[in-house]
């Protein structure tokens, strides 16, 4: 009985201190999340990012003009996310990218490669039928301290 008393105790405490140590990042300069998720979750060091599409933030409407227009804009608001928790693009370590369209990679491609001149995060970039709100990229990070 004891032994079950100990494992019980230990499990509640494992859950809230892991609980403890995971806090939601939000920032007004992006847009609020269209779903039951949050912008990005802080968990120790770790900032998982969740994907950003092209939504100005201000009027809350999707910029749809071209790829670098778009890029700039989810990075934009990547960057709102990442100052919240007090890092920069230079702390991201793995990207995941989906695009509606692999005919626009090369384009895509050259404006990610500005924001990451070097060593750039590890990444995956795929192509998907469909994205919320018809965008034509998303992307997530992951950002370490």
């Amino acid at each position: 009985m004891k032994v079950l008393l100990f494992i019980v105790s230990l499990t509640l405490f494992i859950s809230w201190f892991y609980y403890q140590n995971n806090r939601v990042v939000s920032s007004s300069d992006a847009p609020e999340a269209i779903g039951p998720y949050s912008q990005a979750i802080l968990a120790d060091n770790t900032l998982y990012l969740s994907g950003q599409i092209a939504i100005n933030p201000k009027t809350k409407m999707l910029i749809e003009s071209t790829v670098e227009d778009e890029m700039n804009q989810i990075m934009a608001n990547h960057k709102a996310i990442l100052d919240k928790a007090n890092m920069n693009f230079s702390n991201i370590v793995k990207a995941t990218v989906y695009l509606k369209n692999m005919e626009d990679f090369a384009e895509f491609n050259k404006v990610y490669a500005e924001y990451f001149p070097t060593n750039p995060p590890a990444r995956e970039t795929v192509e998907v039928s469909r994205l919320p709100k018809n965008a034509n990229i998303e992307i997530s990070f992951i950002a370490v301290k």
